[in-house]
């Protein structure tokens, strides 16, 4: 597995939501938002809280890609690799539940955790990043899209 580092990390949790996609059996993919996506001791898992058709996928077809986007820093990461479905009575299974349940609370059900082994691991990056003249800062990107989209940031 290759590495994720303290920087995809902080992306993972910053940008809340995830988009994990699959092959279904006729060849076409499927995009399933997840919120649960989780970095722990280095190892990406999300929890199928409410994606039969993802698991199903992936018990036929382990190939997976997961794109995570933070919207206001516009930049993230698409992990490629393989999922493995763990059983309910692994230990890696109750961490993963465990902490949904802590945080999402108790009626959240956990039907499977799925553990990604990372092939690969590429950053994404907008326009913003690439093409800007001259090249804008982090803060500078950061602070266009807070504006563009309303919000301010927590504490201001």
């Amino acid at each position: 597995m290759i590495e994720i580092t303290a920087d995809m990390e902080s992306i993972i949790k910053q940008a809340i939501l995830s988009f994990v996609a699959t092959v279904n059996e006729d060849g076409t993919p499927n995009l399933s938002p997840k919120a649960s996506l989780t970095v722990t001791e280095g190892v990406l898992y999300f929890a199928d809280i409410a994606s039969p058709r993802t698991i199903l996928n992936l018990k036929r077809n382990p190939a997976v890609e997961i794109n995570v986007v933070d919207i206001f820093q516009r930049r993230g990461y698409r992990f490629k690799g393989r999922a493995l479905i763990l059983p309910p009575d692994h230990d890696e299974f109750l961490m993963i539940a465990n902490s949904v349940r802590a945080t999402s609370g108790q009626e959240y059900p956990v039907h499977h955790v799925v553990k990604i082994e990372t092939s690969s691991i590429t950053p994404l990056l907008s326009p913003a990043h690439v093409f800007a003249h001259p090249p804008r800062t982090q803060d500078e990107i950061r602070n266009t899209y807070y504006q563009k989209y309303g919000v301010k940031p927590l504490g201001t």
